[in-house]
């Protein structure tokens, strides 16, 4: 009984200092309440620390309240955190630095940055991957997009968003024809 003791006393802090424990610290926890209902996702700030801190930042600052799913294309992704109800974008923060070699992939149920063609050109927008999508993933000769954490709760409301039907309107295209409002998100953990 005592070697076992002597043993768990050795690797007991390695246990603790490992990181592949997760913590809410680095795993920061989030709740979106949409008008199609609640879910929940998990960031990785290992994989892509500078765009959860973008991401962290926008939510403290209530950025994200009262934008909409502003992109709606079944089997592909859904789009938000740009746009007001009247689609008018809201200004932003600076734009940040392109973290998609991270070894995280466009897999379904992942969420992502939104960018321009630009590789450094993500700010507030997000999308959450309806597919695998991997061909948005990096590739030796060229920039992915990236991806900073995942859905881990309430598949259901998205695959709802996702089913919503769309419209051309102001010059987009695939907007939901009943606007999708982030009402409220805020970090659980």
């Amino acid at each position: 009984m005592k070697s076992t003791i002597k043993i768990l006393a050795i690797f007991m802090p390695l246990v603790l200092a490992s990181p592949f424990i997760q913590s809410s610290e680095n795993y920061p926890q989030i709740e979106i309440t949409t008008t199609s209902g609640v879910f929940v996702i998990e960031l990785d700030k290992n994989r892509a620390p500078k765009t959860v801190e973008n991401f962290l930042n926008y939510l403290n600052d209530g950025f994200y309240k009262n934008t909409i799913f502003h992109r709606v294309i079944p089997g592909f992704v859904i789009q938000a955190g740009g746009y007001t109800v009247d689609l008018e974008e809201k200004e932003t923060l600076p734009e940040i630095i392109n973290e998609s070699g991270n070894g995280l992939t466009n897999q379904r149920m992942s969420i992502g940055m939104a960018r321009t063609n630009e590789p450094h050109s993500a700010s507030s927008q997000f999308y959450i991957n309806l597919a695998d999508n991997f061909s948005l993933d990096p590739m030796p000769t060229r920039w992915g997009y990236t991806v900073f954490g995942d859905v881990i709760q309430g598949f259901d409301v998205v695959n709802a968003i996702a089913g919503n039907a769309t419209q051309t309107m102001n010059g987009m295209q695939d907007v939901p024809v009943a606007p999708v409002i982030i009402l409220d998100i805020n970090r659980i953990d």
